[in-house]
C-alpha cells in the first residue's frame, strides 16, 4: 500500500479488526509520513499522528491542543454537541474541576480498598470458566462481565441492571459493527445515549434523595463552583465510568489472552513464573491498545514534527501506532510478558491521562493471578473475531478450549 491508502485505516472500522493490515499501515506512516493529512468521503478531515514522541508532545500541551469540539474521528465538529458532556470533552478550566469529583476513588489508595472485592470477582469468574466444562467464549463468558461487575459495583448499581449496561455499552462502542450496533440507522448511537441519559437521570435523582456510600452518590451530590453539578455533566460522568470503565479493560483482558495463545513461548514463560503477571498485564494493554485514538484541535497555528498545522485543524492521536513505535520500543511487534520498561500510552498521557488506570491494572492482575496458576492447558477452539470500530474495541469473540484445576 502507499501512504494515502495506509492513512485510510483510521477511517475504516474494518481496519481495526484486521491487525496485520492496520499495523503495517501505521509502520509505513511512521516511516514516510508521520504527520499525514487524511480526507474521507464520510468524515471531516484531520491529521493522523502516528509517532510516539509526537503523540506525547501533543498530549502534554493542553493549552495548544483542546479536546473540544471533536473528541473522536467520527464526530462532526460542526454538529451540535452530544446530549451528555463527559470529562473527555472538557478542557481547562472545567476539566480539572470535574476530574476532582471522583479522583480520590481512582487513586492507588482508593483502588486498594477494592482489592478484596476484585480478587473475589476474579475467582468467581475463573470458577465460572471451570464450571463451563472446558470450553467457552472467553469474551462473552468472562471478559465482558468481570470488569463490568467491578465498575458497576463501584457505582453502586443493582446487579439486575448489569446486563442492560453491558448491552448499551456494546451498542455505543460497537456502532460500526453490525453484530453489536443497536440498528443500522444513523440515529442508533443517539438512541443509545438517550437511553443512558434516562437511566442515569433516574440514578442521579434517587441518589440526591437518598445518598449512599457509593461513587454514584458522590457524583450526584458533587458541588461545582458552589453549585450542584448539572444533570448533563452528572449523566456524562456516569456514562463515561460505566462504559469506558469496563469495556476497555474487557478488551485488554481478552486481547491479552489471545496474544498468549498466539505466542505460546510467552504463555509457557508466564505459567512457569506467575510473578510476571504485573508486567504481562501492562504488555497486554500495550499490545491491544483498547482506546484506538483521541482527537485534539489546535487552538492556534502551530507545527508537529515540522509540519504546519493551522488553528482549528484536528489531529488524531493513534495510540496503537505509538505503542508499536520502533524508536521507543525494542522489538515492538513482539509480545513480551516481561517487557521492562514499558512506557506505553495505552492510558493516554497528560491532563487527560485515564482516570481508571490503577483500577484497570488491578483488575487485569487479579484475573490473571487467579487464572494462570489454575490453567493446565488452553487453545483456540475456533476463529477469534475483533470488533469493527473507529474508537474503542478489542475481541468480540474468543472461543477457547482449556483444562482448569
Amino acid at each position: 500500500m502507499n501512504v494515502e491508502e495506509a492513512a485510510q485505516v483510521f477511517t475504516d472500522p474494518r481496519a481495526y479488526a484486521d491487525e496485520d493490515r492496520f499495523h503495517a499501515a501505521c509502520a509505513l506512516l511512521r516511516r514516510e509520513s508521520p504527520v499525514h493529512w487524511v480526507e474521507s468521503d464520510s468524515l471531516a478531515p484531520f491529521w493522523a499522528i502516528t509517532r510516539y514522541d509526537d503523540v506525547m508532545e501533543i498530549s502534554r500541551d493542553s493549552e495548544t491542543w483542546h479536546n473540544a469540539p471533536r473528541t473522536a474521528v467520527n464526530q462532526d465538529p460542526a454538529a451540535p454537541p452530544p446530549p451528555v458532556r463527559t470529562l473527555v470533552q472538557m478542557d481547562p478550566p472545567d476539566h480539572l474541576v470535574y476530574r476532582h469529583v471522583s479522583a480520590d476513588w481512582f487513586k492507588p489508595a482508593g483502588v486498594r480498598r477494592l482489592s478484596g472485592r476484585i480478587e473475589e470477582l476474579a475467582k468467581r469468574f475463573v470458577d465460572h470458566m471451570a464450571a463451563l466444562g472446558g470450553e467457552c467464549d472467553f469474551v462473552a463468558d468472562v471478559a465482558a462481565h468481570y470488569p463490568l461487575y467491578v465498575i458497576l459495583s463501584l457505582l453502586g448499581l443493582p446487579e439486575d441492571d448489569f446486563p442492560r449496561m453491558l448491552k448499551l455499552t456494546q451498542e455505543l462502542f460497537g456502532a460500526n459493527d453490525a453484530d453489536l450496533a443497536r440498528n443500522a440507522s444513523d440515529s442508533a448511537a443517539a438512541e443509545t445515549l438517550l437511553e443512558f441519559f434516562e437511566y442515569f437521570q433516574g440514578v442521579t435523582e434517587e441518589r440526591r434523595k437518598s445518598p449512599g456510600d457509593d461513587l454514584a452518590s458522590v457524583i450526584a451530590n458533587a458541588s461545582i463552583h458552589g453549585e450542584s453539578i448539572g444533570m448533563l455533566e452528572a449523566v456524562g460522568y456516569y456514562v463515561l465510568i460505566a462504559t469506558a470503565g469496563h469495556d476497555t479493560t474487557s478488551a485488554a483482558i481478552s486481547g491479552g489472552l489471545h496474544a498468549l495463545l498466539t505466542h505460546p513461548d510467552q504463555q509457557r514463560r508466564l505459567a512457569a513464573d506467575p510473578g510476571l503477571v504485573t508486567t504481562a498485564v501492562d504488555e497486554m494493554i500495550r499490545w491491544v491498545s483498547p482506546v484506538k485514538h483521541f482527537m485534539r484541535t489546535a487552538t492556534r497555528d502551530t507545527e508537529v514534527h515540522g509540519v504546519p498545522i493551522a488553528a482549528g485543524q484536528a489531529v488524531l492521536l493513534s495510540y496503537p501506532s505509538a505503542n508499536r513505535d520502533e524508536d521507543v520500543f525494542e522489538h515492538p511487534d513482539t509480545f513480551d510478558v516481561g517487557r521492562t520498561p514499558n512506557k506505553h500510552v495505552g492510558f493516554g498521557f497528560g491532563a487527560h491521562y485515564c482516570l481508571g488506570t490503577h483500577l484497570a491494572r488491578l483488575e487485569g492482575r487479579a484475573l490473571y493471578a487467579e487464572l494462570v496458576p489454575r490453567l493446565r492447558s488452553v487453545e483456540l477452539a475456533g476463529e477469534p473475531e475483533y470488533m469493527r470500530t473507529l474508537f474503542v474495541g478489542g475481541p468480540k469473540r474468543l472461543p477457547i478450549r482449556y483444562t482448569l484445576t
